[in-house]
Parts: structure tokens; C-alpha cells; sequence
């Protein structure tokens, strides 16, 4: 067991893991933030996406031990003060959703693509940014909605 402390949602934890624990399951089975999800295991359908030290990681392929001392952001740090995010409102707006097990993973991919890209997306830039990301419900068309609606939000709040 190896010990690691890490910054997750803006408050500092600890943990012993075991040096092959991943940081999805630490967030999960440690911490009990179960909002990031496990979908594949093999980094292809992003349910397990957070933010680590600013950038959107897959979760299921980082191991806790290399985020030692980093900053984690999951779904959970988006809301603030009962509100939700402009991104997370923009998904529940557009019913960018269907059964949800892939919404977690898609906003913070989203808010992650406007941090970078900036809030005036084209739906082909949304669509190729979201190519990590897998929805077994939807055809994607209110997901690219929401997202676009998200991006603007982000840039006038």
C-alpha cells in the first residue's frame, strides 16, 4: 500500500491505495464520488472522464499514485453554491441525456473543450471532440445541442 493525498472538488484527501489502483476507482470505492463512471475499462467509451490539474483525463487509465499532490475535478465539483454548472444546465435544457450513464463523462469532455477551444463551437469541432466519448442511447443530436448551448453559457457567465 503506498499512501497519496490529492486535491478532489476543491478539498484536500488522503488515501492507501494499492499502487495499481486506478484513479477511478479511488474516486469511486475511496471517496464514494460515484458520479464518474466505469463504462469500458480500456479508455474508449469516456463515462470515467474528470479533470486533473485543469485538462480532461480518463480516469480508468490513470492510476491514483500518478495523481499524487494533482488537483481532481469530477462531475460532482462542477455544481457550486446548490447551482448547476452553465454545461450541466445546458445538457438538462436540452435533454442531452437518455439514460445518463454517459452524461458525467461528456460534460466534463465538454467543459474541458470550451476551457480550450472557447465558446463559439461549430457542430463538426463538437463532433470530433466528442469522438472519446460513447452514447448507447442517442444519435448524438441534442447532445451536440446541449453542448454548443453549454459553450455559450460558459462564456457569458
Amino acid at each position: 500500500m503506498i499512501s497519496i493525498s490529492m486535491t478532489v472538488n476543491g478539498k484536500s484527501v488522503k488515501g492507501s491505495v494499492d499502487p495499481r489502483t486506478l484513479l477511478v476507482q479511488f474516486l469511486r470505492e475511496n471517496l464514494r464520488l460515484t458520479g464518474t463512471h466505469v463504462g469500458c475499462d480500456t479508455s474508449q467509451c469516456g463515462a470515467c472522464v474528470v479533470h486533473v490539474d485543469g485538462k480532461a483525463m480518463k480516469s480508468c487509465t490513470l492510476l491514483a499514485a500518478s495523481c499524487d499532490g494533482a488537483s481532481v475535478v469530477t462531475i460532482e465539483g462542477l455544481a457550486s453554491d446548490g447551482k448547476l454548472h452553465p454545461m450541466q444546465e445546458a445538457f438538462r435544457d436540452n435533454h442531452g441525456l437518455q439514460c445518463g450513464f454517459c452524461t458525467p463523462g461528456m460534460i466534463m469532455t465538454a467543459v474541458d473543450m470550451v476551457n480550450r477551444k472557447g465558446g463559439a463551437l461549430d457542430e463538426k469541432t463538437i463532433r470530433e471532440e466528442l469522438e472519446g466519448n460513447i452514447c448507447r442511447c442517442t444519435g448524438y443530436h441534442n447532445i451536440v445541442k446541449a453542448v454548443a448551448d453549454g459553450a455559450r453559457a460558459m462564456k457569458t457567465a
